[in-house]
């Protein structure tokens, strides 16, 4: 059985590999349901992602979803970062495309 304290691999379409906590992968909807234990896919069992995007790009997502989920109880008033800053105008298309299907 697994716990948030777990941690599962996220590999990039160009071979890069980011550990990152269960928790902050589980904010996204789409690696929630890979990595569901119940669902029994080959992810869950091997605890490794391949996302089929850039590195850079699957890094800001990383990097999306560790904001979304230290901000996940505050009120968006209380918020005084706003994670649009953070985000290259170069990479903002791909980003939104990876975002929509990772369901961040």
């Amino acid at each position: 059985m697994s716990s948030d304290e777990d941690y599962v691999l996220l590999e990039s379409a160009d071979n890069y590999t980011f550990v990152v906590p269960r928790k902050v992968a589980c904010a996204s909807g789409m690696l929630k349901s890979m990595l569901d234990e119940d669902a029994a896919f080959e992810e869950s069992k091997n605890k490794t992602c391949k996302i089929q995007q850039r590195g850079v790009i699957l890094l800001k997502v990383i990097e999306y979803l560790a904001y979304k989920v230290q901000y996940a109880e505050f009120n968006a008033e209380d918020i005084r970062e706003d994670f649009s800053d953070r985000i290259d105008p170069y990479i903002a298309l791909e980003l939104l495309t990876a975002a929509d299907f990772l369901d961040a």
